[in-house]
């Protein structure tokens, strides 16, 4: 069986404390593996509000295939109360992005986040350029 390195990034601007809180119990459960750097407040980026976000960069390893990985990220988010009206209005329950499978960076805009780069230093994982 194949194991993947995946690289997340996660948020949340509505209850985030217990959100992220939520997060990181449920893809502990999921991923044992897996490791989290510090959580950064952030202002919010292409969102009509202007509450703060508390993100956090995580990284495991998956026995899984990359859908497979993307499925169990957004039935965390939908656990946790997300729901696509509320991002309409700028609240964010939780939101949870596979940055990078294996070598592949899949969200080039979030992976350049000084966030991002930061805690990927803080958990020794230097980023790849794109």
């Amino acid at each position: 069986m194949s194991v993947h390195q995946c690289v997340i990034c996660m948020g949340s601007n509505h209850e985030r404390e217990a959100n992220l809180c939520f997060a990181r119990e449920r893809l502990t459960a999921l991923f044992p593996n897996i490791r989290f750097a510090t959580e950064e407040e952030t202002e919010p980026v292409r969102l009509c509000c202007s509450s703060l976000f508390s993100n956090q960069v995580a990284l495991f390893s998956a026995e899984v295939g990359e859908g497979q990985v993307r499925d169990a990220l957004k039935m965390i988010e939908q656990a946790a109360g997300r729901c696509p009206a509320d991002t309409q209005v700028g609240k964010i329950c939780l939101d949870i992005d596979l940055l990078r499978f294996d070598g592949k960076v899949l969200k080039p805009d979030d992976w350049k986040r000084a966030y991002v780069a930061k805690g990927l230093k803080e958990l020794n994982e230097y980023p790849i350029d794109i």
